[in-house]
């Protein structure tokens, strides 16, 4: 195993890594509140149409990006004797993993699926109350993906540095 190779997966899980960290906390820092501001037949129409376009390719290597080369990054590692960088990029793996592509999966999927499927209500009282109530969980899921995506990266960032040390 070349060590040159190692560190261009490393080079590439923070990458995407930092990426996809920012795709999550633009959205509970920015685009959620924004929506939040606007009517909610407004807001349902644009969340509906954001998810759909977001399903990209640029995204999907965004996505699943951070779970495939800080595993990558993390088996290179260990091969080369790095035992704490590479545990460090399996860590960083298993965080996003269960904290950012499990949630996304599991959870704002669906609600955004359910949301494309019940559409904008006629009554603006129900569009308000179905708004209030996608928003608020999906806002905080999306918040606990960007944290989760923010330890992982900081665990790989923290691998790059020791993988550069004799450990």
């Amino acid at each position: 195993m070349n060590a040159t190779v190692a560190a261009w997966s490393a080079a590439v899980t923070l990458a995407v890594t930092g990426a996809i960290t920012g795709v999550y906390y633009a959205f509970s820092v920015a685009v959620m509140p924004g929506l939040n501001a606007a009517d909610a037949g407004t807001a349902i129409r644009a969340m509906t149409s954001i998810n759909r376009r977001i399903q990209n390719p640029l995204f999907f290597v965004t996505f699943f990006g951070p779970l495939v080369a800080a595993t990558v990054t993390g088996v290179f590692l260990l091969i080369l004797g790095k035992r704490s960088a590479g545990a460090l990029f399996l860590m960083a793996a298993a965080v996003y993993l269960a904290g950012a592509f499990i949630p996304t999966v599991a959870i704002n999927v669906p609600m955004n699926g359910n949301l494309d499927a019940a559409g904008v209500p006629t009554d603006p009282a129900e569009a308000v109350r179905v708004w209030a109530s996608y928003s608020s969980a999906w806002t905080w899921w999306n918040s606990v993906r960007a944290g989760a995506s923010l330890i992982s990266l900081l665990l790989a960032g923290l691998g790059v540095y020791l993988s550069g040390t004799s450990r």
